[in-house]
């Protein structure tokens, strides 16, 4: 059966390496965040964006407890405000929508009135040959109403520009599922 996390890291990995910048837009308790550190390394950047301070807390726990490069820099703030803070090109983006994991408050999930424009900013920073991973969680109302407003936005975007594709197991429609967005 496929395994849709270890083919988002595949489709990362054919894009990220050392030295690049990488962007977390949703970090949750860090797993992204530490995935990104260790495969950009020492010489690499990576942003972690979050509005609770719960995701902070947990993820700077979990790189500290992993030994993760010091290449980071956590900010308690909306993924939509993304270019107050990243100036420079970026190699991939990860968005995980949703909730926080892990018990966090069910009524506080990503919205399309955020994650469109944050969707945005990030092909808007994406560098040649980047890649943008988006995990929509389809199982609630909002994350339903937000994989529909991503696949209406990605089908504007130039072919020749970005390819997006769509990855999702079709006979369990409720399944979470993914969108990437490669740079030519």
């Amino acid at each position: 059966m496929v395994d849709l996390l270890t083919l988002q890291k595949e489709f990362l990995l054919a894009h990220l390496g050392a030295g690049d910048t990488a962007v977390d837009f949703t970090m949750g308790n860090g797993h992204d965040t530490l995935f990104l550190s260790r495969t950009v390394g020492e010489t690499g950047r990576v942003w972690a964006f979050d509005i609770q301070p719960a995701a902070l807390d947990s993820t700077r726990a979990l790189l500290e407890r992993e030994a993760a490069p010091r290449n980071y820099t956590l900010v308690c703030a909306s993924h939509h405000l993304v270019r107050d803070y990243v100036r420079e090109p970026i190699k991939a983006g990860v968005f995980n929508l949703g909730w926080l994991p892990g018990g966090g408050d069910h009524s506080r999930t990503t919205t399309r009135a955020t994650t469109l424009p944050a969707v945005e900013a990030a092909v808007s920073l994406l560098a040649p040959d980047g890649v943008l991973l988006i995990a929509v969680y389809p199982g609630h109302e909002e994350g339903r109403k937000e994989g529909e407003a991503l696949a209406e936005l990605l089908s504007t975007f130039d072919r020749r520009r970005l390819c997006c594709s769509r990855f999702q197991i079709v006979n369990s429609p409720a399944s979470p599922y993914f969108f990437i967005v490669e740079s030519r």
